[in-house]
């Protein structure tokens, strides 16, 4: 009896191509990193970074907001996304995460689009499960998830972290059907390089467990029928570690880090280049758009 092989679906053709040039950009970015660096403290106020002209470290203004406890950054979050519901935005992008997603620099966000960011500095995945609906009113086009390295840090098992992103895409498909969910992957940590305050509970944390953890993750997406960015291979070097030239401490990103975010963000959301359909187990998840725009903007 014969067999003829399974063709391989034209989506993941296009998958590759789209990685490929996602992949190519990174290096320009890398390449052009000073000229990027120049151009951002040129155009970002003193009020939301500092920069060190030895290292170019990025350093938060944390400002008043830093001192805030939980339930305080809650009722901040709740009252932002009220004023968004109550006023719709045009093209409104969500931002659902960790310290990561709160100090996305807004002069690096993608211009043509709304951003509601409803991130807490050292959020878990339970902790965010818990507040998705202080933004139920609000009618986005994309909401952007990133969550679990404080889960890794906090000790908390892959189980746990898996089931609580099951129920955050489950929540967040139910309550904004309309929305395009992007899960997107945890990122890798400095590696022997970490200066962060909690170095020795992220060295004990390996990379290639997070990068083990994040192909599950992605199987959680294709499963659930979601959109997966994966930003983790973007971000590290030849030993796995995060880049030194994208991080401030080893676990928190700097302006060129955010810029490699920025880029992967307009190729995959703002430019449409991946239209993931929702559904699953083997059939065809997807189809591209022709690439709109330029990969890279000038700061």
């Amino acid at each position: 009896m014969s067999t003829s092989a399974k063709p391989f679906p034209i989506w993941g053709f296009f998958l590759l191509i789209t990685n490929g040039i996602l992949m190519l950009a990174i290096i320009l970015l890398i390449w052009r990193q000073q000229k990027l660096t120049t151009a951002f403290a040129t155009s970002t106020s003193p009020q939301q970074v500092n920069l060190n002209p030895q290292n170019q470290a990025f350093v938060p203004e944390l400002g008043p907001r830093h001192k805030l406890n939980y339930k305080q950054w809650l009722e901040i979050l709740k009252q932002e996304a009220k004023v968004a519901a109550e006023n719709p935005p045009q093209h409104l992008t969500v931002l659902a995460g960790d310290s990561l997603s709160l100090w996305f620099p807004p002069d690096l966000l993608p211009e043509d689009r709304n951003w509601l960011n409803q991130g807490i500095s050292g959020e878990t995945s339970e902790g965010l499960l818990k507040r998705l609906d202080l933004f139920d009113r609000t009618q986005p086009e994309i909401i952007l998830v990133m969550v679990g390295i404080n889960d890794l840090i906090r000790r908390v098992g892959d189980e746990e972290i898996l089931a609580n992103q099951k129920q955050i895409i489950r929540y967040l498909r139910r309550t904004h059907p309309k929305a395009k969910i992007v899960l997107q992957s945890i990122l890798p940590h400095g590696g022997e390089e970490v200066t962060w305050e909690g170095r020795e509970k992220l060295l004990a944390i390996s990379n290639s467990h997070i990068r083990k953890l994040n192909e599950e993750l992605q199987r959680i997406a294709n499963q659930q029928g979601i959109q997966y960015l994966n930003l983790h291979p973007l971000f590290t070097n030849k030993q796995g570690d995060m880049r030194r030239e994208f991080s401030t401490d080893g676990l928190h990103l700097n302006p060129q880090g955010y810029t490699v975010w920025r880029t992967a963000l307009q190729i995959y959301s703002e430019q449409g280049t991946l239209n993931r359909e929702q559904g699953a187990g083997n059939r065809e998840q997807g189809t591209l758009n022709r690439e709109q725009g330029r990969i890279i903007n000038d700061q």
